[in-house]
């Protein structure tokens, strides 16, 4: 099992396209895993669009991998979502980690589209069998309650074969969803303890399923600050998490040094997980490029010392 350390986005903190790049040359150059961008459709804050960010990162980088956490499939249309990704995995040489969800009942998408979020579990599990169909057959019919195609193809191919598949959420739905479909699990605002629960209930669905999830393809996400806890984009960051218990909220943030974050990789890698999205709390361009900086520097040579120490222990 490696462990991946990659970054994420929950909105645009940067002061124009130029900042944006500069981060992602730091994000490709360090040794950065991976890039990952929330989806939202409308937001008082600047926030970038998951599947064009993606097609930009394709041509913008040249060894980063790249997800969204998570693309709000029962928002889109599977056909187009399924040409979109098959693409750009094509043009980033098969670099790209799509992750799916429901999304939230109360957000403020459904409405600006004019969907309603009734459902949208149905629609969803309809939507990923149509896309890991057109994503490895030719001429695809498929005919659901909500979707119904016939005689489809999807040329280019994704590169891989087959493309990976990850999940969010941490519902039994979801669980279902992950064991029958998926091909990895990502969680969001859930406490260590929580996401050992998560991923243990995946690993006996997924057996049951009779196709267990590879042991490598368990993530987590949390944010961190080299830094106080009375740093205001801590206080920010915190706030709306309040209201989720204080469990959550100490699970979501590490705050401090090197050491702090370190050590809350190690809880969750003792949970079971090995992959991260980690986000940046940082409000300007400076920051962003500082805080990444550190991490950069502080901590992925000790996730590298970890990978290092596990390969010459299953070679040996």
């Amino acid at each position: 099992m490696s462990i991946g350390v990659g970054l994420g986005l929950a909105a645009y903190p940067f002061s124009g396209a130029r900042a944006f790049w500069r981060w992602v040359e730091l994000c490709e150059s360090g040794g950065v895993d991976s890039l990952w961008q929330s989806d939202r459709l409308v937001s008082p804050q600047p926030a970038l669009e998951p599947m064009a960010l993606m097609a930009a990162l394709a041509g913008g980088t040249e060894r980063l991998k790249f997800g969204m956490n998570v693309v709000v499939l029962p928002l889109r249309d599977p056909l187009l979502v399924a040409k979109q990704c098959a693409t750009i995995d094509h043009l980033s040489a098969g670099r790209l980690l799509p992750a799916f969800g429901v999304g939230n009942a109360r957000s403020a998408d459904w409405e600006a589209a004019g969907l309603s979020p009734r459902g949208r579990g149905a629609r969803a599990d309809e939507a990923l069998d149509l896309l890991t169909r057109l994503w490895s057959e030719s001429d695809v019919s498929f005919r659901g309650e909500y979707y119904a195609v016939r005689g489809l193809t999807i040329e280019p191919r994704p590169v891989q074969q087959p493309l990976p598949l990850w999940i969010g959420g941490a519902s039994e739905a979801a669980i279902r969803r992950t064991a029958r479909v998926g091909t990895g699990w990502l969680g969001g605002l859930q406490s260590v303890a929580q996401t050992r629960e998560t991923v243990a209930a995946i690993r006996r669905a997924s057996s049951r399923a009779g196709r267990p999830l590879d042991d490598d393809h368990y993530g987590a996400t949390f944010a961190f600050r080299f830094g106080s806890r009375d740093d205001a984009p801590v206080e920010r960051a915190a706030a709306p998490l309040r209201r989720l218990g204080e469990e959550v909220l100490e699970g979501y943030l590490a705050v401090g040094d090197a050491d702090a974050i370190v050590a809350r990789l190690e809880r969750f890698v003792g949970a079971g997980v090995s992959k991260f999205v980690l986000r940046p709390l940082a409000d300007d361009d400076a920051g962003m490029l500082d805080q990444s900086r550190r991490l950069v520097e502080e901590v992925l040579p000790v996730v590298a010392g970890w990978n290092a120490r596990g390969a010459a222990a299953a070679a040996g």
